[in-house]
Formats: C-alpha cells, structure tokens, sequence
C-alpha cells in the first residue's frame, strides 16, 4: 500500500520520519555488530597461520582474560579447539579451522550484503519525508507570512 507523503500532516510526517530513523538506527547496528563478529572471524582464521611446525615447543603467553596471561609451550601445531557458539568447543585440525572460519565469514558477508539495500532504502525514504516535511513548512511560513502582510494593511 503506497502512501502519498504529501497528503499527510506535519504531524504524521514526524511520526514517520521518526519510525524511519529508529529503523535506519537499528539496521546500521545490525551492519555494526555483525561486521564485530566477522572481523573476530577474520582474526581467529588469521591466527591459524602461526600454527606450524616451525612454532612447535615455542614459548607463548596464553590469555587468561582479556588483561591476564599465563606463559605456555606451543606443543600441539595441527589441533585447536573452536569455539562452535552457546559455550561448545569441538576439536580440529588447522585446516578444518580455516574451512569453518571462511563458511562463518562467508555466511556473516552475506547477512551484512542482504541488510544494505533495506538501510538504502530506508534511507532514501526517510529522506523523501524530510524533503515533504520541508516544502510543507515553507508553505505554512509563507501562509503565515502572507497573512500578516494582508492583517496591518486592513486596520
């Protein structure tokens, strides 16, 4: 059901125009948080490369918590325990790592390149609101204006 903008109040184009900034703010987090998880993604498949035979029984710090580390030997290059989502963590080698990461960057681009076009949108439809809402308070400025040059001309 289309609607004509300019058949609507200043009122209801507020109401619009503020629906239409609550969705654009949600979409932008949207894009926001997932792009937080894919470069997490990006990180963690990136850090595979150091796992190699030339790094084994190296020495590395080891994180405790995100401030906190612990020092430790790099004994096992071939295996990584993966962080497979809701506390779960499942054995694999590198390679199966590398695979798994690329599938959740692949799947996370994909969420980000479907939710685009929908802010796009959004976008452009908010700013068609203000665009209205812009010719009708010029209109009603120039209603008000034209009415008080012709109010001092009667008295």
């Amino acid at each position: 059901m289309a609607v004509n903008l300019t058949e609507l109040s200043l009122q209801q184009l507020e109401g619009l125009k503020t629906q239409f900034d609550q969705e654009v703010e949600f979409l932008t987090s949207s894009i926001g948080q997932l792009k937080v998880v894919q470069t997490k993604y990006v990180e963690a498949k990136d850090s595979l490369n150091v796992l190699n035979k030339s790094n084994e029984g190296k020495e590395l710090l080891v994180p405790l918590t995100s401030s906190m580390y612990v020092p430790g030997t790099l004994n096992d290059v071939e295996h990584v325990l993966v962080d497979v989502g809701t506390g779960y963590y499942v054995e694999k080698n590198v390679e199966d790592s590398k695979a798994f990461f690329k599938r959740k960057i692949d799947f996370l681009t994909k969420q980000i390149e479907k939710i685009q076009p929908a802010l796009q949108e959004k976008h452009g439809m908010k700013q068609a609101v203000i665009e209205v809402m812009n010719v009708k308070i010029q209109q009603l400025q120039q209603s008000q204006q034209a009415s008080q040059a012709v109010g001092p001309a009667k008295a």
